[in-house]
């Protein structure tokens, strides 16, 4: 039963459900077992509700995920995102499951509960247990049928997904664009057109400022940013603790010492259970109880587990269990930490049962105050300066705020200065203003309302302290025309410039669509120089890779030529010859790989679209 419960803790993601309902990345597995009732309504896809507790769950998942990709950022999350993403994941979900039972895709009971038969964490022996299954219906709420069901409903929609995404069609057309894309080099020759003297004699009047402005205002989209002044302070820049230790404070930390190892040492727990399977709840304490008495009054722990403990996976082992903390609940672990050595509690009640505890700690031999001294010397003297530094930010902590003044830090503490940054955004790789406790702070709430107070102090994850400002924050959205003037003048001087530029060569360039390449270069005095074959994603611009690979193959002795621009000058991207590798050529591991990548890309577009189309005819409210 002991090891029933350690399957249970983390038995939902990780064995049965992963090995039958493998489609569920469309939804949090715990919206399998949720409840709910009309209030509790989400979603409503032809009738069947979406809870609020199916999509908070899959909220939970999806951030999860995006969590790791930001080292545990949560500033840089979107949560408005996630949150519609997961419920159209539930959505998509839902729709396919009733299109599954339309279309009368099922298994039997009898498939499914040889399926459950064969789980090897619920078998004993080699065989199905009856009772490894029933307890693990009882922990999660749900009946064998109702499990039993969503099993049949999640293989229908794992089936009907495997018709999309296992059945796409690929052909050796389909192929040969993909291989052309990863595999097709160019040979290029470049130009340099320097654009200073074109620059020159450009005139940008505010009238063409306005319009670009207004034409382009998706290009003037600014997130929110702030301008900010802070003070960072750090241990090293207070003077040093006491370096005296008395004896006092070294038998002290010793006996803390020596109480920490006694915590901490090895442990051995037993304990007997009386389920409320078969007897009511105060049958249940009654009999503990019993066997409480039984147990001081001379029965050794060992006996009374093997007669009466109804935990058949440790009571022949005299009740020893591989505990870890939480299998049970917080009764049971708090029974454990708070049990003397070798003595037996009175029963503790948890959802499973009863339980009488014993607990054995083999603390070993803990080391002598001498050979503990200098170590316990330094550990001292490092919690000294820790509780320097802590009653310095007190203290100062309690004068900035009621002041709201960061200079009372540095005339404080000679050592620390009053940093400015504008412009700071939740993306700021700024390694103060970069701490998610920082950035929670200055773009709070609080802040977009106006509040410009200094912060308390805020703990830095390296250990030290600062205190934040904001002078002022740009709410996210269109910058004003104001802001964005000299970058629209720039662009326009810009693209004027360029436009000169084509003008100049526009001839050259006509006479590259209609002549051999060599009679163009012979014709003009225009220097190309060789750059190399390129495949994409090779290294180049990625202005010029655009220009490069967005022209047609040439004909033989012919280049196709266009440009590129780029800040201060325009590149003329001549390409000399393409070379394509067929996909006769690639290596059967190769086509291979290459035919699934293809099929799982278009089978899951397959997949979308007959998502969408059901979407689009069902009723969703």
């Amino acid at each position: 039963m002991e090891s029933f419960r350690k399957l249970i803790r983390g038995w939902l993601g990780k064995v049965l459900l992963v090995l039958f309902l493998t489609p569920l990345a469309l939804v949090g597995i715990e919206g399998y077992f949720s409840g709910g009732n009309k209030a509790d309504v989400a979603k409503t896809v032809n009738g069947q509700d979406i809870s609020n507790k199916d999509l908070d769950a899959q909220t939970k998942g999806l951030k999860d995920q995006y969590l790791k990709m930001v080292n545990g950022d949560e500033s840089l999350l979107n949560n408005d995102f996630i949150k519609n993403a997961a419920l159209d994941s539930l959505i998509a979900r839902a729709l396919l499951v009733q299109q599954a039972e339309k279309l009368g895709i099922s298994l039997s009971d009898g498939q499914i509960e040889q399926m459950l038969a064969q789980q090897p964490s619920f078998q004993e022996n080699g065989k199905f247990s009856q009772p490894l299954y029933e307890n693990y219906l009882r922990s999660v709420g749900i009946t064998s049928s109702a499990l039993i069901a969503n099993l049949r409903q999640d293989h229908a929609l794992q089936m009907l997904m495997g018709t999309f995404t296992n059945n796409a069609l690929v052909s050796k057309v389909d192929l040969e664009l993909i291989a052309n894309l990863q595999t097709e080099q160019r040979n290029l020759y470049l130009a340099s057109v320097k654009l200073d003297e074109y620059k020159q004699n450009v005139k940008v009047s505010n009238q063409e400022i306005a319009d670009y402005y207004n034409k382009h205002q998706n290009k003037f989209k600014q997130v929110a940013s702030v301008d900010v002044d802070y003070v960072v302070l750090t241990p090293a820049m207070l003077p040093q603790a006491s370096q005296q230790v008395s004896a006092v404070e070294l038998e002290e930390a010793y006996a803390a010492f020596v109480d920490q190892q006694k915590q901490n040492a090895k442990r051995e727990v037993k304990h007997i259970l009386i389920t409320t399977d078969n007897r009511n709840a105060q049958e249940a304490e009654k009999l503990a109880n019993d066997v409480y008495a039984k147990i001081k009054a001379g029965m050794t722990f060992t006996q009374a587990a093997a007669q009466y403990s109804e935990d058949d996976s440790s009571k022949a082992k005299g009740g020893v269990i591989e505990y870890t903390e939480g299998v049970f609940d917080s009764s049971f672990d708090n029974a454990v930490k708070s049990a003397k050595n070798a003595e037996i509690t009175r029963p503790v009640k948890t959802q499973y049962g009863y339980h009488l505890i014993e607990v054995q700690r083999d603390v070993g031999e803990i080391p002598t105050f001498e050979a503990k001294k200098a170590e316990l010397t330094e550990e001292v003297l490092k919690s000294k300066s820790a509780n320097l530094f802590a009653d310095t930010v007190n203290s100062l902590n309690e004068q900035v705020v009621s002041n709201d003044a960061l200079d009372i830090i540095s005339s404080e503490v000679k050592t620390a200065k009053i940093e400015s940054v504008k412009g700071i955004t939740v993306a700021t790789t700024n390694p103060v203003l970069a701490d998610p406790s920082v950035k929670a702070k200055i773009f709070s709430d609080d802040v977009k309302n106006g509040d410009r107070n200094v912060s308390s102090s805020i703990q830095l994850k390296d250990g030290n302290t600062v205190w934040v400002k904001v002078r002022d924050y740009h709410a996210a959205g269109v910058q004003p025309l104001a802001q964005a003037t000299a970058r629209v003048k720039a662009q326009l001087i810009q693209d004027k410039a360029v436009t000169a530029a084509k003008a100049k060569i526009a001839a050259m360039l006509e006479d590259f669509k209609k002549l051999p390449a060599q009679q163009v270069l012979a014709k003009y005095p225009f220097t190309f120089e060789s750059a190399g074959m390129f495949t994409r994603s090779q290294g180049l611009k990625r202005e010029i890779e655009r220009a490069a690979f967005s022209v047609p193959a040439p004909k033989a002795g012919m280049w196709s030529v266009t440009t590129a621009s780029l800040p201060d000058e325009m590149v003329v991207v001549g390409v000399a010859e393409v070379k394509k590798a067929p996909v006769d050529s690639l290596d059967p591991a190769q086509a291979q790989e290459l035919t699934q990548l293809y099929q799982r890309m278009r089978g899951q577009q397959l997949l979308d679209d007959y998502t969408q189309y059901l979407k689009a005819n069902a009723k969703i409210k």
